[in-house]
Protein backbone atom coordinates (compact mmCIF):
# COMPACT_ATOMS: atom_id res chain seq x y z
CA UNK A 1 0.00 0.00 0.00
CA UNK A 2 1.33 3.57 -1.28
CA UNK A 3 1.83 6.10 1.66
CA UNK A 4 1.27 9.05 -0.23
CA UNK A 5 1.83 11.66 2.27
CA UNK A 6 5.49 10.58 2.41
CA UNK A 7 5.95 10.99 -1.14
CA UNK A 8 6.25 14.61 -3.27
CA UNK A 9 4.47 15.64 -6.33
CA UNK A 10 4.82 19.37 -8.23
CA UNK A 11 3.07 20.59 -5.79
CA UNK A 12 4.98 19.54 -2.59
CA UNK A 13 2.79 16.80 -0.69
CA UNK A 14 1.51 13.98 -2.57
CA UNK A 15 -1.50 12.88 -0.58
CA UNK A 16 -3.89 14.87 -3.00
CA UNK A 17 -2.74 12.13 -6.03
CA UNK A 18 -4.81 9.41 -5.11
CA UNK A 19 -7.98 11.55 -5.61
CA UNK A 20 -6.20 13.41 -9.03
CA UNK A 21 -5.67 9.35 -10.23
CA UNK A 22 -9.47 8.77 -9.65
CA UNK A 23 -10.40 11.65 -11.51
CA UNK A 24 -7.98 10.20 -14.17
CA UNK A 25 -9.34 6.84 -14.01
CA UNK A 26 -12.88 8.13 -14.62
CA UNK A 27 -11.88 10.02 -17.60
CA UNK A 28 -8.41 10.14 -19.01
CA UNK A 29 -8.92 12.31 -21.72
CA UNK A 30 -10.45 15.09 -19.43
CA UNK A 31 -7.93 14.72 -16.78
CA UNK A 32 -4.99 14.44 -18.31
CA UNK A 33 -3.49 18.14 -17.79
CA UNK A 34 -4.47 18.24 -14.41
CA UNK A 35 -2.62 15.08 -13.73
CA UNK A 36 0.46 16.32 -15.78
CA UNK A 37 0.37 18.88 -13.69
CA UNK A 38 1.39 17.37 -10.64
CA UNK A 39 3.11 14.69 -11.86
CA UNK A 40 4.97 15.34 -14.92
CA UNK A 41 4.65 19.35 -15.29
CA UNK A 42 5.38 20.78 -19.11
CA UNK A 43 5.81 17.05 -19.58
CA UNK A 44 10.13 17.48 -18.42
CA UNK A 45 10.14 16.58 -14.32
CA UNK A 46 9.10 14.00 -12.83
CA UNK A 47 8.62 13.01 -8.90
CA UNK A 48 9.01 10.37 -6.43
CA UNK A 49 4.91 10.23 -6.72
CA UNK A 50 5.44 10.64 -10.30
CA UNK A 51 6.74 6.84 -10.36
CA UNK A 52 4.80 5.53 -7.59
CA UNK A 53 1.76 6.25 -9.82
CA UNK A 54 2.87 4.01 -12.28
CA UNK A 55 1.67 0.77 -11.07
CA UNK A 56 -2.04 2.40 -11.27
CA UNK A 57 -1.54 3.56 -14.30
CA UNK A 58 -0.48 0.22 -15.89
CA UNK A 59 -3.93 -1.30 -14.37
CA UNK A 60 -5.75 1.40 -15.88
CA UNK A 61 -4.41 1.21 -19.72
CA UNK A 62 -4.84 -2.51 -19.06
CA UNK A 63 -8.52 -2.56 -18.63
CA UNK A 64 -9.74 0.84 -20.39
CA UNK A 65 -11.06 0.63 -23.89
CA UNK A 66 -8.46 0.95 -26.73
CA UNK A 67 -10.29 4.72 -27.33
CA UNK A 68 -8.62 5.72 -24.06
CA UNK A 69 -5.63 3.66 -23.45
CA UNK A 70 -3.59 6.31 -25.57
CA UNK A 71 -3.82 8.74 -23.07
CA UNK A 72 -2.61 6.79 -20.24
CA UNK A 73 0.20 5.53 -22.16
CA UNK A 74 1.57 8.96 -23.04
CA UNK A 75 1.09 9.82 -18.87
CA UNK A 76 3.17 6.69 -18.27
CA UNK A 77 5.47 7.92 -20.81
CA UNK A 78 6.50 11.09 -20.16
CA UNK A 79 7.13 10.52 -16.66
CA UNK A 80 8.97 7.52 -17.78
CA UNK A 81 11.43 10.20 -19.85
CA UNK A 82 12.01 11.84 -16.96
CA UNK A 83 13.65 8.47 -15.13
CA UNK A 84 17.14 8.19 -14.60
CA UNK A 85 19.05 6.01 -16.48
CA UNK A 86 18.26 1.96 -16.19
CA UNK A 87 21.88 1.19 -14.89
CA UNK A 88 22.53 -0.30 -11.39
CA UNK A 89 19.97 -1.73 -8.74
CA UNK A 90 17.27 0.66 -7.18
CA UNK A 91 16.34 2.87 -10.30
CA UNK A 92 12.91 3.58 -11.46
CA UNK A 93 12.95 0.08 -14.29
CA UNK A 94 13.65 -2.29 -11.47
CA UNK A 95 11.39 -1.19 -8.65
CA UNK A 96 8.22 -0.57 -11.25
CA UNK A 97 9.42 -3.65 -13.55
CA UNK A 98 5.97 -5.00 -13.55
CA UNK A 99 4.05 -2.01 -13.98
CA UNK A 100 6.67 -0.70 -16.96
CA UNK A 101 6.33 -4.13 -18.87
CA UNK A 102 2.61 -4.00 -19.12
CA UNK A 103 2.66 -0.55 -20.08
CA UNK A 104 5.63 -1.12 -23.13
CA UNK A 105 3.17 -4.35 -24.09
CA UNK A 106 0.32 -2.15 -24.70
CA UNK A 107 2.35 0.36 -26.11
CA UNK A 108 3.29 -2.26 -28.37
CA UNK A 109 0.36 -3.37 -29.33
CA UNK A 110 -1.37 -0.04 -29.78
CA UNK A 111 1.36 1.09 -32.33
CA UNK A 112 0.02 -1.81 -34.81
CA UNK A 113 -3.32 0.14 -34.50
CA UNK A 114 -2.13 3.73 -34.64
CA UNK A 115 -3.14 5.35 -38.06
CA UNK A 116 -2.55 8.89 -37.40
CA UNK A 117 1.15 9.90 -37.97
CA UNK A 118 0.96 12.23 -34.79
CA UNK A 119 -0.38 10.04 -32.44
CA UNK A 120 1.93 7.12 -33.72
CA UNK A 121 4.96 9.34 -32.97
CA UNK A 122 3.51 9.97 -29.74
CA UNK A 123 3.13 6.78 -29.12
CA UNK A 124 6.58 5.35 -30.20
CA UNK A 125 8.19 7.38 -27.62
CA UNK A 126 6.29 6.39 -24.77
CA UNK A 127 7.65 2.48 -26.13
CA UNK A 128 11.10 3.58 -26.03
CA UNK A 129 10.36 5.50 -23.00
CA UNK A 130 9.50 2.28 -21.19
CA UNK A 131 12.92 1.06 -22.48
CA UNK A 132 15.00 3.70 -21.24
CA UNK A 133 16.25 5.05 -24.50
CA UNK A 134 17.27 8.07 -23.88
CA UNK A 135 16.76 11.50 -26.28
CA UNK A 136 14.46 10.04 -28.80
CA UNK A 137 12.39 9.07 -26.53
CA UNK A 138 11.36 12.33 -26.54
CA UNK A 139 12.09 14.34 -29.75
CA UNK A 140 10.99 12.02 -32.33
CA UNK A 141 7.53 13.99 -32.41
CA UNK A 142 9.60 16.51 -34.40
CA UNK A 143 9.04 14.57 -37.39
CA UNK A 144 5.24 15.43 -37.20
CA UNK A 145 6.12 19.55 -37.52
CA UNK A 146 9.49 18.12 -39.84
CA UNK A 147 11.87 20.51 -37.85
CA UNK A 148 14.57 20.30 -35.95
CA UNK A 149 17.19 22.79 -33.96
CA UNK A 150 20.72 22.22 -33.59
CA UNK A 151 24.04 23.32 -34.05
CA UNK A 152 27.01 23.11 -36.51
CA UNK A 153 29.60 20.94 -34.95
CA UNK A 154 32.75 23.38 -36.39
CA UNK A 155 31.26 26.84 -36.40
CA UNK A 156 28.47 26.92 -33.79
CA UNK A 157 25.92 28.36 -35.92
CA UNK A 158 22.45 27.57 -34.95
CA UNK A 159 20.71 25.51 -37.81
CA UNK A 160 17.48 24.44 -38.68
CA UNK A 161 17.31 20.46 -40.40
CA UNK A 162 14.22 20.38 -41.95
CA UNK A 163 12.60 16.78 -42.91
CA UNK A 164 9.95 15.57 -45.30
CA UNK A 165 9.64 12.19 -47.41
CA UNK A 166 10.97 13.29 -50.26
CA UNK A 167 13.99 15.72 -48.97
CA UNK A 168 15.76 17.78 -46.65
CA UNK A 169 17.84 20.41 -46.10
CA UNK A 170 19.69 23.04 -42.99
CA UNK A 171 19.49 26.48 -43.00
CA UNK A 172 21.16 29.20 -40.71
CA UNK A 173 18.43 31.66 -41.34
CA UNK A 174 14.54 31.68 -40.63
CA UNK A 175 13.57 30.26 -43.70
CA UNK A 176 9.86 30.27 -43.17
CA UNK A 177 10.25 34.37 -43.70
CA UNK A 178 12.61 34.28 -46.40
CA UNK A 179 14.31 32.51 -48.84
CA UNK A 180 17.75 31.90 -47.51
CA UNK A 181 20.37 29.70 -48.52
CA UNK A 182 19.82 25.59 -47.89
CA UNK A 183 21.84 22.80 -47.60
CA UNK A 184 20.39 19.48 -48.97
CA UNK A 185 20.41 16.81 -46.79
CA UNK A 186 21.62 13.21 -47.87
CA UNK A 187 19.45 10.25 -46.70
CA UNK A 188 21.25 7.47 -45.67
CA UNK A 189 20.64 4.13 -47.67
CA UNK A 190 18.83 1.34 -45.64
CA UNK A 191 22.01 -0.76 -46.08
CA UNK A 192 23.45 1.15 -43.70
CA UNK A 193 20.80 1.99 -40.99
CA UNK A 194 22.08 -0.17 -37.98
CA UNK A 195 20.89 0.05 -33.55
CA UNK A 196 17.76 2.24 -33.39
CA UNK A 197 17.67 4.08 -36.91
CA UNK A 198 17.29 0.23 -38.60
CA UNK A 199 15.02 -0.81 -35.40
CA UNK A 200 12.93 2.51 -35.61
CA UNK A 201 12.64 2.19 -40.11
CA UNK A 202 11.27 -1.22 -39.95
CA UNK A 203 9.07 -0.99 -37.26
CA UNK A 204 7.49 2.30 -39.13
CA UNK A 205 7.74 0.14 -42.20
CA UNK A 206 5.80 -2.74 -40.36
CA UNK A 207 3.15 -0.94 -38.78
CA UNK A 208 2.12 0.60 -42.09
CA UNK A 209 3.72 4.13 -41.47
CA UNK A 210 5.64 4.78 -44.81
CA UNK A 211 6.01 8.26 -44.70
CA UNK A 212 7.27 8.36 -41.07
CA UNK A 213 10.07 5.34 -42.24
CA UNK A 214 10.79 7.82 -45.28
CA UNK A 215 11.52 10.92 -43.14
CA UNK A 216 13.80 8.83 -40.55
CA UNK A 217 16.18 7.81 -43.63
CA UNK A 218 16.98 11.94 -43.32
CA UNK A 219 16.38 11.91 -39.66
CA UNK A 220 19.31 9.27 -39.37
CA UNK A 221 20.89 10.44 -42.66
CA UNK A 222 23.73 13.40 -43.20
CA UNK A 223 23.51 17.64 -43.29
CA UNK A 224 26.19 20.14 -43.99
CA UNK A 225 26.33 23.52 -42.56
CA UNK A 226 25.56 26.43 -45.27
CA UNK A 227 27.83 28.84 -43.69
CA UNK A 228 31.33 26.66 -43.07
CA UNK A 229 30.06 23.56 -45.32
CA UNK A 230 31.34 21.17 -42.14
CA UNK A 231 29.41 18.01 -42.92
CA UNK A 232 28.02 16.01 -39.80
CA UNK A 233 25.67 12.89 -39.19
CA UNK A 234 22.16 14.86 -38.67
CA UNK A 235 20.91 12.00 -35.64
CA UNK A 236 24.60 13.31 -34.07
CA UNK A 237 23.55 17.03 -33.88
CA UNK A 238 20.21 15.92 -32.51
CA UNK A 239 21.36 14.18 -29.56
CA UNK A 240 24.17 17.25 -28.48
CA UNK A 241 21.52 19.71 -28.87
CA UNK A 242 19.25 18.01 -26.70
Amino acid sequence: MTDWSTLEDACGSAEHVPELLERFTADPDYAWSELMDHLCPQLDTAFSASFAALPQLARLASSCVPEKRQSVLLAAGAIMACAPTPTGTGTVFEAYAPAIAELHRLADQGLRATRGEESYLYLLQALLSFEGVEVWDRCLDGLHAGEYEVTCPYCGVDLFIVISPQSGFSASDDYSLREVEKAPLTAIHTTELDGLGRRLHDRANEDGQERIARCLLYLFGYGQCPDCTTEFSVPDRITANW
